[in-house]
């Protein structure tokens, strides 16, 4: 649990209204969580879906995990206290796009269910997707577009997510999208049919 230092803040109401921007913005904001092992698919996912949605007219935005280590989240490793870190501002930012009215779409291997769980309670309730991009762990590392599972295997990456550092896969997650030896393009049409079926693309 994050302890609150700041005293004497109060929480102050927007003008305009989550409601009013997602009626403006023609969709509903809400959360795509992409969760996965190291070269999945999650980045090649998301930044499709994002162009899928933006060709479709709705106010979309990527959240990528090396992205954000570069700026809002520099100061923080990889040990299971920084990821856990890592993964809570990532909920409070999302929570933020959501609130916004965008589509935000998370691109994060986020291995911990405790972690998941905290960036899902950040959220307005139903506005969070949680996906698992499923892959074979062989063929991440036969994929290994980094160089990462190599390195790992020689010892030189410690706590390494799939190899020296554990993964705890969704029990109940909104929606599965298995990347072995199936085209990204029919992982997002799968996403995006589940974003229509469930009314996230209207408001």
């Amino acid at each position: 649990m994050t302890v609150q230092k700041a005293t004497n803040i109060v929480w102050h109401d927007h003008t305009v209204s989550r409601q009013e921007r997602e009626a403006y913005n023609g969709h509903e904001g809400c959360t795509v969580w992409l969760t996965g092992l190291s070269g999945s698919g999650k980045s090649t996912l998301a930044n499709m879906l994002e162009d899928a949605l933006w060709q479709k007219g709705a106010r979309a935005y990527v959240l990528d995990g090396d992205n954000v280590r570069h700026g809002l989240n520099k100061d923080l490793g990889f040990s299971p206290e920084d990821r856990t870190e890592n993964i809570r501002r990532i909920g409070e930012v999302a929570a933020l796009f959501s609130d916004a009215g965008i589509i935000n779409i998370t691109a994060f291997i986020s291995p911990y269910k405790a972690d998941r769980d905290t960036a899902r309670a950040c959220a307005k309730e139903g506005s969070f997707i949680e996906v698992l991009v499923d892959c074979d762990l062989d063929e991440c590392e036969r994929r290994d577009p980094k160089g990462l599972y190599k390195k790992a295997r020689a010892g030189e990456i410690p706590e390494f997510t799939g190899i020296s550092a554990p993964y705890e896969a969704p029990d109940n997650p909104e929606l599965v999208v298995n990347t072995t030896g199936k085209a990204p393009e029919d992982n997002v049409g799968e996403i995006l049919a589940y974003l229509d079926a469930n009314g996230y693309l209207s408001a």
